[in-house]
């Protein structure tokens, strides 16, 4: 086909866009055709709602202040002549805006479908899971279905309105990443705060002091638990995974772009990543219909329905993207690039369960250690928190060769043809993150749909349903807690491709800059070459210290709510024989204040650090940061989502009756693990992916800065 014809088959995402929004509508619309339940029901649902609404809007109103401040530094960068073109500032925008669009749709569906979930697993356990996977649907498609028309409307701004070439439009669109990145920060991390504050007081002062249930009405933070599951782990995941799509595809097309410079195929080569994408809606859309289950399934058989919808999804993707591919690019090297990120998503999502759910030997082990108390039950997490960084880490470096090796790329520096072939390798390695994400859909509703099964539990204990309904939302929580470690394991395998992609843009970009110097300066990037190993040990710190924050961003804010709790208990007469309510509204205000409060400053370590580093060391300092933060980044971001996950499913496995069950010191010290584990898997864990792929857009659209004014590059 020719070159022409090519370019015009880039509408082609918006046909993606169309389906996916459309398939989320009908999944909605199909969500609210049930029952919500009771008048009591209602009432706590609606309470979660408020509660929800009133955070968004307060982190949202938070956040575009900084926007806005980051927006006006942009503006002057292009005003001075230090960005590329005055587009970019306004990319940025749009980036963050559908970032956050996404989160807040998705939030909005969650307390829409609760207390729908709660009162359908009344009926049978097939039927909650029904009301609560098309829940997640309805953000798995929105997030794809967002993500492609970002991308499509600005590719056709740039090509039919401002007439950019391939290498401008691939490397505007690079930047606008940086927005959505930035939201999904935000978004990670104040969410993530919220939600364990309240997880963790609620859990150490009700269930390990007082000894009552989970989600028990007595307990005064469980409203705030509940409206943390909404606003930490789905509408910060959907601004998460918003991002990692979008960062893929875009970190793709600039690869393309530079490796088929000149050639027939540079326009064939962006286009490919926005057709797997394509490809990836319509089969995430017929393995949805596949999700299907028994009563009384075990986790074993609930694992594998939600298998059977996400591998058939694959397979589907894996067989169309061949002739594709070849029909594009006129090789079959970039499809095994694809293959190759496909298969290493499916195999780290399966280790991934492996080490995370109750229903293998790690997590069942791990409640075993729970007989000798809390400090042996942390000790156990930690261990299988490290030890399950093995599989991932493989996973991903053969990923990477392969990819690397059969898109043509070569590690002999001797051939002749070096700089070519390096190029197409690199290429290689974005479409395998493509490939990774490309039935993001099907994944994400399996992951979004956790918080949802999370809720359903807390409404049926705290409305009074039955111990069967209490049974059910429990299974479907703790397949949750594995979905969610399993979509956190996709998140951050395609963060790490992606970096690498985004690390070479961001090199290809300052020899650009430099070249235009005339003073004949090429970057030294060698091991021996004391800025970039300086680099490479602030990139490491900057991973730790990031954690830190967010950690004991948790901490204080968690401590309010022990406090809070402890006093209602202390001076409220008649709440634990349930005469009296609880204050419910004071914590949800607390775990607010104390979230938007905390959020701020390990959000804006990403903007700042590698600006800092790169203006007093040069861009050599800013390579080796990078280098050093995607490594450890990914590393402790496996470590901490895994662990985590596996405390939380050790403490389910008791409470479905091993080791004494609810209420026994195993279960009082599998609480204390979770409690751990919870800012392990839900702020820190999650937020790292975001760190990784955030300082490297920050770096590339401060590149000119940097090239400009550093002190010693």
């Amino acid at each position: 086909m020719g070159n022409l014809d090519v370019q015009n088959l880039f509408w082609l995402g918006l046909l993606g866009a169309a389906i996916a929004l459309l398939f989320a509508v009908f999944q909605a619309r199909k969500v609210l055709r049930f029952s919500e339940g009771t008048d009591l029901m209602k009432k706590i649902a609606a309470s979660i709602r408020k509660g929800a609404n009133a955070y968004l809007k307060r982190q949202y109103t938070t956040v575009a202040k900084i926007f806005a401040v980051v927006f006006v530094i942009l503006l002057v960068l292009a005003a001075t002549h230090l960005l590329d073109n005055w587009f970019i500032p306004f990319a940025f925008l749009t980036g963050g805006i559908y970032s956050a669009l996404a989160g807040f749709i998705g939030m909005k569906i969650a307390t829409s479908s609760n207390a729908r979930t709660a009162n359908a697993a009344h009926e049978s356990l097939n039927r909650g899971l029904n009301v609560a996977f098309s829940s997640g649907a309805v953000m798995g498609f929105t997030v794809v279905g967002l993500g492609l028309f970002d991308i499509s409307v600005w590719f056709h701004i740039l090509k039919y309105i401002a007439h950019f070439e391939a290498a401008q439009i691939a490397s505007t669109m690079v930047m606008f990443g940086m927005g959505a990145s930035f939201m999904a920060l935000f978004a990670r991390v104040g969410g993530g705060i919220f939600t364990k504050a309240a997880d963790v007081g609620a859990d150490l002062v009700g269930k390990v002091e007082a000894g009552i249930p989970e989600d028990d009405p007595r307990n005064p933070a469980t409203i705030a638990d509940n409206v943390g599951d909404n606003v930490g782990d789905v509408a910060g995941m959907g601004a998460d995974l918003y991002e990692s799509y979008v960062g893929s595809i875009l970190a793709t097309f600039a690869l393309g772009a530079a490796a088929y410079a000149g050639s027939d195929l540079t326009w064939n080569a962006m286009l490919l990543p926005l057709l797997v994408a394509v490809v990836g809606v319509v089969c995430s859309v017929i393995g949805s219909f596949l999700i299907r289950t028994k009563e009384n399934a075990d986790q074993r058989s609930l694992l594998a329905t939600l298998r059977k919808g996400t591998y058939t999804a694959a397979i589907l993707a894996a067989v169309v993207a061949a002739p594709l591919t070849y029909w594009l690019m006129g090789s079959w090297g970039p499809y095994i690039a694809i293959l190759a990120g496909l298969v290493g998503g499916c195999a780290i999502g399966y280790f991934t369960e492996y080490y995370t759910s109750d229903t293998y030997k790690p997590t069942q082990n791990l409640a075993n250690s729970t007989e000798t108390g809390a400090a042996t039950t942390i000790i156990g997490g930690i261990s299988l928190g490290m030890v399950s960084t093995a599989a991932p880490i493989i996973i991903i470096s053969i990923a990477v060769i392969v990819a690397f090796l059969a898109s043509g790329g070569t590690l002999s520096t001797n051939s002749p043809d070096y700089a070519a072939l390096f190029s197409k390798g690199l290429y290689g390695i974005g479409i395998a993150a493509v490939g990774m994400l490309s039935t993001l859909g099907i994944t994400l509703a399996t992951d979004a749909y956790g918080p949802v099964a999370d809720n359903a539990g807390g409404i049926a204990e705290m409305s009074g349903l039955g111990a069967e309904v209490r049974t059910r939302t429990d299974a479907l929580d703790s397949l949750g807690n594995t979905t969610a470690a399993t979509g956190k394991g996709f998140a951050i395998g395609s963060a790490a491709l992606t970096a690498l992609a985004l690390l070479v843009s961001y090199v290809d970009v300052v020899n650009a800059k430099l070249s235009t110097l005339g003073n004949g300066r090429v970057l030294d990037l060698s091991l021996t070459n004391p800025a970039v190993l300086v680099g490479i040990f602030v990139g490491a710190m900057l991973t730790f210290v990031f954690a830190a924050l967010t950690m004991s961003g948790v901490q204080r804010a968690a401590q309010s709510i022990v406090v809070e709790v402890r006093r209602q208990f202390k001076e409220i007469a008649g709440i634990m024989e349930g005469k009296a309510d609880p204050d419910y509204a004071s914590c949800v205000d607390l775990c607010t204040r104390g979230a938007l409060h905390e959020m701020v400053a390990p959000s804006l370590l990403a903007i700042v650090v590698p600006v800092i580093t790169g203006l007093i060391l040069g861009a050599e300092a800013v390579v080796g940061l990078l280098g050093g933060v995607t490594v450890t980044g990914f590393v402790v971001a496996v470590f901490m989502s895994n662990a985590g996950g596996a405390w939380d499913n050790a403490k389910k496995y008791i409470e479905g009756g091993t080791h004494g069950g609810k209420g026994s010191d195993c279960h009082k010290a599998a609480v204390i693990g979770d409690t751990v584990g919870d800012p392990f898997k839900d702020t820190s864990g999650p937020s790292l992916n975001i760190l990784i792929k955030l300082c490297s857009t920050v770096s590339i659209v401060f590149s000119g800065l940097i090239v400009k004014f550093s002190i010693f590059g």
